[in-house]
């Protein structure tokens, strides 16, 4: 059985990638095991001489933080935390994203200054291991203070409450136990807590829309090569040396790719009598690379927080102290999911000019890419769908982070807007795919119009794929079973992608 161990290694986006594609197992390495079983000691040993209020472990939460609470109800404290805490709504969080709450939260939990038992660690482990999925809603976090509702829906089956999605069916926490018999989690001083504050529903969000975003970019500059063809567009503007000369990362490894697919083309080497092409693909090096460089920047910010410790209060041990702070504000996350957001509305901004562009008539191109226009209407329309599509991403660009909204009486003062940031840009990201299909399905149609000159290899063994579900299209027809065909061929092309860029 291959197994990912739960230790003090950096987690990426790449390794995260790998443990999902090949489904790997979980288990707490024994340096983890160490650190938590240390940690959840010394609090165990510091209640039964401390006669001091430690917000969270003794005391209520945000603005009942200065009532103490008697140590025999410490547990009960902890129970009553993630019962009450419980509020979600709105749909179900997708059950892929859900796992990686999972993971992520028990990475977080493994560094030892959460203060949990081993025992609930192990429980959340078995939870991945055996993909039971707890039922989370997408709404009701407001990014700070740690995903409070979502993750206490997480969370309730270790008490044997809430529901979760085991082997297609949706059945209680209590039912859950019965089937694999197991005791509830008796929770302890912090854990409830310490369950609660982080931010990994933002982060599994935001890791899981980058693992898309990151494939869909390489992916772009490869449909964009193909609408070059259809187009037939020039070669010169991904020339090497103009990119050199302004060597932002994203433009010269844009150029690169678009390059690199059109290599072998017959239609690219053709005499072009237009001197230049239009911003969409002249310009997409820069407008794809600021994309890809957005991406990059937001990668290493996520990369950062999921190796972080973000429950509240933090544990040291070692150094004695028991620290109440803001680790758990989604900040960071709530303006890098805004950003991504941006980068991936430009994306599909860019890719509908393409699509215009290509129905225009243009360039020895029929009327709407059919045969006979007038008769036919042929691609006239799929193209305001994706108009619509697009301005729908741009509207949703609006940024999430600059709102906030007062809670828990004033305490909780300042809040991020994250979670919404964050099931926004899922909800882009899916636009997105349906931007790139309907361009993928046009400059299919347009390359068609170039026989008998051959595109690149590349291109061609692309556009023989794609053929075997969506077709040419003689006359008009049906379009929007083609669209969704397009749609899933990109979804399932692009999944089997690497983060690099590459086919696996």
């Amino acid at each position: 059985m291959a197994v990912h161990s739960i230790n003090k290694n950096w987690l990426t986006l790449e390794s995260i990638d790998t443990i999902l594609s090949k489904n790997l197992k979980l288990e707490l390495s024994k340096e983890a095991t160490e650190l938590v079983v240390k940690c959840r000691n010394y609090l165990d040993n510091k209640m039964l001489t401390n006669d001091k209020p430690i917000y969270g472990i003794n005391t209520g939460f945000g603005s009942l933080c200065n009532t103490e609470i008697s140590n025999e109800d410490l547990g009960k404290l902890q129970r009553n935390l993630v019962m009450s805490h419980a509020c979600g709504m709105g749909d179900e969080v997708p059950q892929d994203i859900v796992k990686l709450m999972l993971l992520l939260k028990i990475q977080g939990l493994s560094y030892g200054h959460s203060g949990v038992q081993l025992v609930t660690i192990q429980r959340l482990i078995d939870f991945y291991n055996n993909a039971v999925f707890p039922v989370v809603y997408q709404q009701g976090s407001l990014g700070a203070s740690g995903d409070l509702a979502p993750l206490a829906h997480l969370v309730l089956p270790l008490l044997g409450l809430g529901e979760v999605n085991y082997q297609g069916n949706k059945i209680s926490g209590l039912e859950l136990n019965k089937q694999f018999g197991w005791d509830e989690i008796d929770l302890q001083s912090k854990e409830g807590l310490a369950l609660l504050n982080g931010t990994q529903f933002m982060s599994a969000y935001g890791i899981h829309s980058l693992l898309r975003t990151t494939k869909l970019s390489s992916l772009t500059d490869l449909i964009t090569a193909v609408s070059i063809d259809a187009y037939d567009g020039r070669i010169s503007p991904f020339n090497d040396l103009v990119h050199i000369v302004r060597p932002h990362d994203g433009q010269l490894t844009t150029a690169r790719n678009i390059r690199k697919a059109l290599e072998g083309s017959e239609i690219i080497t053709q005499y072009k009598a237009h001197v230049q092409d239009p911003y969409s693909f002249r310009c997409s090096p820069q407008v794809h690379g600021a994309s890809k460089d957005s991406i990059a920047h937001i990668q290493s910010v996520f990369e950062k927080e999921i190796n972080s410790v973000t429950d509240n209060p933090t544990v040291f041990p070692d150094q004695d102290e028991i620290i109440s702070a803001g680790n758990f504000h989604g900040q960071p996350l709530a303006i890098s999911l805004d950003y991504l957001g941006i980068a991936v509305a430009e994306l599909g901004s860019i890719s509908e000019r393409r699509t215009y562009k290509l129905i225009g008539g243009e360039r020895n191109l029929p009327a709407f890419l059919v045969a006979k226009p007038g008769l036919n209407s042929g691609f006239m329309i799929p193209q305001y769908a994706q108009a619509s599509v697009v301005s729908q991403n741009k509207q949703l660009a609006t940024p999430c982070s600059v709102d906030t909204i007062d809670s828990s009486n004033g305490q909780e003062d300042h809040v991020s807007m994250g979670a919404n940031a964050a099931t926004k840009v899922f909800r882009m990201i899916d636009n997105l795919e349906k931007i790139m299909g309907v361009e993928l399905m046009n400059a299919a149609q347009g390359l068609e119009f170039r026989k008998p000159l051959k595109s690149s290899p590349t291109i061609n063994a692309l556009i023989s794929e794609y053929r075997k579900t969506v077709p040419f299209v003689n006359d008009d027809v049906e379009m929007y079973p083609l669209m969704k065909k397009s749609i899933q061929f990109i979804k399932k092309y692009s999944s089997s992608m690497s983060v690099n860029g590459f086919k696996n």
